[in-house]
């Protein structure tokens, strides 16, 4: 894994070959020439530096001071500052002068780079195959928030919490799916999940289901309900159960019901969305 500092480097005569040109023929090189008395040049870096970390590696940001390696500026043919070239296989085949918004330089980089949200997607696809459920929902849901629910994303995050039971968050996910954006892959995620609610119901949960309706009050009955739930992924259903009972009585056998909750927000993971609910809910209700 590279280091933040690996995805932006300042060039000097010691290190011009190997970063501007050996390392192109490995990945892109965005060369960012600037100078200290220039007034664009300071509202420019910031942009390239957080779309350089963003990229996490996929571009090397390369800085260059035109004062002091003028002959490098003069060598690529800089005439004014800020001028930004990109760099393939040793040859410029980008490039723009003059500060730009961030909207503009976004759109350079994506003719060259593949998206910055791709390598998650990939990442997030390993960590699936490997049972690492609750790391890949994570690197998909930024995934989908970086790429402002881009539908490609939207489908693979969707269809990660179909893999993963959860149902309900799947769901709320495809929901805001433009009816003209409803293909054959939106489809079949929505059958899934009727499939997966279907197949969901174990007799032991519906056994269970069968007894609380009968006894609403039964705190044992709903707490085991909750853990069957868990096991089947449907944690917000469970998390509904456990938080009736904490309601009734916080401490109740001990502490069992907070114990289950608190195990229940940690498999989730404590940076996804429906934990950090869970999480508020309890802070609530306990304090």
């Amino acid at each position: 894994m590279e280091t933040p500092n690996s995805f932006i480097v300042d060039i000097n005569e010691s290190n011009a070959q190997q970063l501007l040109i050996d390392e192109s023929f490995n990945r892109p090189v965005v060369v960012d020439f600037w100078a200290d008395w220039c007034g664009p040049c300071k509202q420019l870096m910031p942009v390239l530096e957080k779309l350089a970390n963003e990229y996490a590696g996929a571009f090397l940001l390369a800085k260059v001071n035109a004062d002091e390696q003028q002959m490098l500026a003069s060598q690529l043919g800089v005439r004014s500052l800020p001028t930004v070239l990109v760099i393939k296989e040793g040859q410029p085949i980008d490039g723009f002068a003059g500060a730009q918004p961030e909207s503009a330089v976004r759109e350079m980089l994506q003719k060259h780079l593949p998206s910055p949200w791709d390598a998650k997607i990939a990442k997030a696809t390993t960590l699936l195959d490997a049972g690492e459920t609750a790391q890949a929902l994570g690197l998909l849901r930024t995934a989908w928030e970086d790429s402002k629910r881009l539908h490609e994303v939207t489908m693979a995050y969707a269809g990660a919490l179909i893999e993963a039971k959860r149902l309900d968050d799947a769901e709320a996910v495809l929901s805001d799916v433009r009816m003209v954006d409803q293909d054959a892959v939106y489809e079949q995620l929505k059958a899934q999940i009727e499939l997966a609610r279907e197949a969901g119901k174990s007799p032991e949960i519906e056994a269970l289901e069968a007894q609380l309706a009968s006894d609403e009050s039964n705190h044992e009955v709903r707490v085991k309900l909750a853990v069957q739930l868990t096991t089947q992924g449907q944690y917000r259903e469970a998390l509904e159960h456990l938080l009736q009972v904490l309601r009734v009585d916080r401490d109740w056998n001990n502490g069992e019901a907070k114990r289950l909750y608190l195990d229940a927000i940690a498999t989730i993971g404590k940076g996804d969305p429906l934990a950090a609910e869970y999480q508020r809910k309890l802070f609530s209700l306990l304090y």
